[in-house]
């Protein structure tokens, strides 16, 4: 699973690299949060497809998602993009799908959390409906879920321990050094990062971040450019794990920096 993509350097990076990555360490499933990916916020369809070409199978997001119009009409018929699934019924889109690829069966669920963030429907309740509704015969489980409270995210881990094979947060785009596998086999990993210009706050342009903070003016931020001594540019951050497909219980997890 690859953390948020943030701009053109983050989908850049992806380019380069993703495709190097799954063929190197023979990856059967890749799961990208692309919520970031348009200009720093929102999707787009051409910045979907570049994803999509890069290798990932499923385009997870977040909050973000909704930033661009236009994009609503692709969650409501395009199958590879998942939206958070715990927003109202009426939202477009869909949080969760089950996908066939090399004789296994998957299930991809992306949820929101509510600690710091506007609080919608609960998304442990709405992973114990999914789950309840999910095919029987798809052993892996793979949860996006995109919050901002690394207590709400741990809580959820363990809710689901034993009944997803992997939960791995997003939305802070700070990826954490907690990768770990839980008691009854649930890979988890508090964030996993982010996919674009490491000299940057969280993906964004160093001065202005450090205007809205010191000044506390909301000036509208822009994703980091790559310096001209390359020396910092852009990073794919992520996780890799192992999974026993018959079982659906993870067998390993590590993070990723390239």
């Amino acid at each position: 699973m690859i953390g948020d993509v943030v701009g053109e350097p983050g989908l850049k990076a992806l380019e380069e690299d993703l495709p190097k990555l799954i063929k190197g360490n023979v990856v059967d499933f890749t799961v990208v949060n692309g919520e970031n990916a348009a200009d720093g916020f929102g999707l787009t369809d051409a910045a979907m497809k570049r994803i999509i070409a890069a290798g990932a199978d499923v385009v997870t997001s977040g909050n973000h998602v909704w930033e661009k119009r236009d994009f609503w009409q692709t969650l409501d018929t395009n199958d590879r993009i998942l939206r958070p699934a715990n927003y109202p019924g009426p939202a477009v889109g869909r949080g969760w799908l089950c996908a066939q690829k090399d004789g296994v069966n998957w299930i991809i669920v992306n949820v929101q959390g509510r600690e710091y963030m506007t609080p919608i429907d609960c998304p442990f309740r709405c992973l114990d409906e999914i789950l309840k509704q999910a095919d029987s015969s798809a052993t892996v489980v793979l949860v996006d879920f995109h919050a901002e409270s690394s207590r709400e995210k741990e809580s959820l881990a363990y809710h689901l321990d034993g009944r997803a094979t992997l939960l791995a947060g997003t939305h802070t785009h700070v990826q954490t050094a907690d990768e770990r596998i839980l008691p009854k086999g649930t890979a988890y990993i508090t964030d996993l990062g982010m996919t674009g210009i490491s000299h940057s706050v969280i993906g964004m342009d160093v001065g202005i971040c450090l205007n809205r903070a010191r000044k506390q003016v909301m000036y509208r931020m822009e994703p980091a450019t790559e310096p001209s001594d390359g020396k910092t540019g852009a990073q794919i951050q992520g996780i890799l794990a192992e999974i026993d497909a018959g079982s659906g219980r993870a067998i390993s997890v590590n993070r990723l920096r390239i």
